[in-house]
């Protein structure tokens, strides 16, 4: 599997897993509209680190230089920054779902595939490094 087909699969089964375990206290502390609230604020993490990792993929090719490899890795920073504030944005001004619980899940999913990016992004300066 190429990387941003894993990169994406990775992301999609941690934003699957923090949604089951959160469901619960969800439902019970928000009520029955914070469930809808919790699943759009999964997928506007899910697809900021799916949209902001397309520079990683686009100019961090193997067959590009360290230099640009490296500007990849930080736009990938900045524009998963703004696609999450334009997703959440337009997710809050929808009106469509509660507010609290939909903010507390595009935080918790945005920084739990922070850390599937982090993990990708490290292992491709490893492999800078020692020049592959």
């Amino acid at each position: 599997m190429n990387g941003s087909l894993r990169l994406a699969a990775q992301a999609l089964a941690v934003t699957t897993v923090l949604a089951l375990l959160g469901a619960w206290p969800t439902l019970a502390l928000g009520g029955p509209r914070a469930l809808p609230a919790m699943i759009a604020g999964c997928a506007v993490g899910w697809l900021a680190g799916v949209l902001g990792a397309v520079p990683l993929f686009v100019l961090g090719a193997k067959s590009a230089p360290p230099a640009w490899r490296l500007y990849g890795i930080l736009s990938s920073i900045l524009g998963r920054l703004v696609a999450v504030a334009a997703l959440g944005t337009a997710a809050v001004w929808s009106g469509r779902f509660a507010t609290t619980p939909l903010l507390i899940w595009i935080a918790i999913s945005y920084v739990a595939n922070l850390a599937v990016d982090v993990r990708y992004i490290v292992e491709d300066l490893q492999r800078i490094g020692r020049g592959r």
